[in-house]
């Protein structure tokens, strides 16, 4: 699908069903700032059990982030706002829970883990672009 297909990420920490979601969002964008989003992302997602500020600042290092740099961003809430604003803005387009994904800014209601089923739609979003549908 090449150019036709953006994939953009926005956090949306369901603090209800984990308690410290909040903050590994935060953690996640702090890894971001130091060019790991996706790594420190997909530890969090491994150690879903193990989210405490001291977890997620050992995280940090295993990436050979700037540990320190990271544990002060979290302890200021550096990325706090950033979180709160992804997490406003999936309430105003219709998410209510994790993953949630668009194709041509409307919400998919497919089912995402039927890969060849998603690939399908996604294509077809795709072709939709390239005929000027939206």
């Amino acid at each position: 699908m090449g150019a036709r297909l953006r994939f953009v990420f926005r956090n949306f920490p369901l603090t209800e069903a984990h308690p410290h979601a909040e903050h590994a969002a935060e953690a996640a964008e702090a890894a971001a700032a130091q060019g790991k989003f996706w790594e420190m992302h997909d530890i969090i997602f491994e150690n879903q059990d193990a989210l405490e500020d001291e977890d997620l600042v050992q995280y940090s290092e295993s990436l050979g982030l700037d540990a320190v740099r990271l544990a002060r961003e979290l302890l200021t809430g550096a990325y706090a706002k950033r979180v709160r604003d992804d997490f406003r803005s999936g309430v105003r387009s219709g998410v209510n829970g994790t993953p949630t994904f668009f194709l041509n800014g409307l919400r998919y209601d497919g089912n995402w883990s039927d890969e060849e089923s998603f690939a399908g739609d996604l294509s077809y979003a795709a072709e939709r672009i390239g005929e000027g549908a939206a």
